[in-house]
């Protein structure tokens, strides 16, 4: 089985971490081609960033396909091109949060997400209801660490991550925490360690969710909006990522 695990941002060092989690998490006859977009920003910690790395998963699906892969994981925490990515893919594709929040409510009644900058809670609010987990999730919490220093040790993040899942599962009463970045994959058996309760990193989840559904012989439907784009030709550096 061969699972293209896309980092949205151009961050070399970010790709190479994720790509060792999904290893780490899954079976060891799957193959993990860990990759980024040629184009985009180096982290996604807002809206603006988010619309240019939709792009780049689109480049990168598209090359999957052409590449063979049985199913595609988008290891960013904001699912960033999703849906488009699910129309180009003839198997599955899925979003680190989507995966989080199922495997999440299938180990409590309700769980808080641990995420890093406070600006983008929204667009974690906006996924908790686009998904339907208004009703488990039970708060969304910012630690104010920039993306890319989630694996300097002078950041502090473990002790800071650790410290918001704390107050976050005593304010909110919640039962699991989920890791609101996938850079912070390597930390999620540390803090499930100190914390005492189930802490899901979407990347780990979605790869195992994406191992199940092509074993199953599960792929993304293609009636209706999940059909293939429609054929045409894409203006200015856009026509090569032109619908055939």
């Amino acid at each position: 089985m061969r699972i293209r695990v896309i980092n949205p941002n151009t961050t070399a060092a970010m790709t190479a971490s994720i790509g060792a989690a999904a290893r780490a998490a899954a079976s060891g006859d799957t193959l993990i081609e860990a990759v980024q977009p040629s184009f985009g920003p180096p982290s996604i910690e807002g809206h603006h960033d988010e619309v240019w790395a939709a792009a780049g998963v689109a480049e990168q699906v598209r090359l999957g396909e052409a590449g063979g892969a049985d199913a595609h994981v988008i290891a960013c925490f904001g699912d960033p091109g999703l849906h488009a990515a699910r129309e180009l893919a003839r198997g599955p594709v899925i979003g680190i949060a989507e995966a989080a929040f199922h495997l999440a409510s299938l180990v409590a009644t309700g769980f808080s997400v641990v995420t890093t900058l406070t600006r983008t809670c929204v667009i974690a609010e906006h996924l908790v209801l686009q998904y339907g987990f208004e009703r488990r999730c039970r708060g969304i919490h910012g630690t104010d660490i920039p993306v890319l220093e989630l694996d300097d040790p002078r950041s502090g993040a473990f002790e800071r991550i650790l410290d918001s899942a704390e107050r976050a599962l005593a304010q909110d009463r919640s039962g699991a925490i989920v890791l609101g970045c996938a850079g912070m994959a390597d930390l999620c058996a540390s803090l499930q360690q100190r914390l005492g309760v189930p802490v899901i990193d979407g990347v780990a989840a979605a790869v195992k969710l994406a191992e199940s559904l092509v074993s199953l012989g599960l792929a993304t439907s293609k009636r209706g909006d999940y059909a293939a784009p429609l054929p045409k030709t894409y203006a200015g550096w856009a026509q090569a990522m032109s619908p055939r």
